[in-house]
């Protein structure tokens, strides 16, 4: 492999970084947020409604924030172990393109498609 792991190592690192620094933004905005909802009292419904789909997409941005640590982490261990691209499901080499791409590919792309469908 062409990779060199230290350079992407902290190439991970910075990304993990950045994700809980957004993630974290995204958690300070829900409770300034309900800090400004609570004190208005008599809010129009449709204000609420809409309250309540922003809240929603913050979880869910939230929930993938989490999932992209985890896989960032797991990378991060597979550096470590010395499997860091080789796929976990076929053991073939995963290209350095699809890792230039999304450095914390633990799949080729064939094997990536085929979790997708099942």
């Amino acid at each position: 492999m062409s990779v060199d792991l230290d350079d992407r190592r902290a190439q991970l690192l910075d990304l993990r970084s950045r994700v809980l620094g957004a993630a974290h933004d995204i958690v300070e905005g829900d409770v300034d947020d309900g800090e400004l909802s609570s004190a208005a009292g008599d809010q129009h419904l449709a204000d609420h409604a809409s309250e309540m789909v922003d809240r929603e997409v913050d979880e869910s941005l939230e929930e993938n924030a989490e999932e992209l640590v985890r896989d960032i982490d797991r990378a991060l261990e597979k550096i470590a172990d010395g499997t860091y691209g080789t796929c976990e499901r076929c053991g073939t080499t995963i290209p350095q393109a699809r890792l230039d791409a999304v450095p914390y590919a633990t799949l080729c792309l064939s094997c990536r498609q085929l979790e997708e469908r099942e």
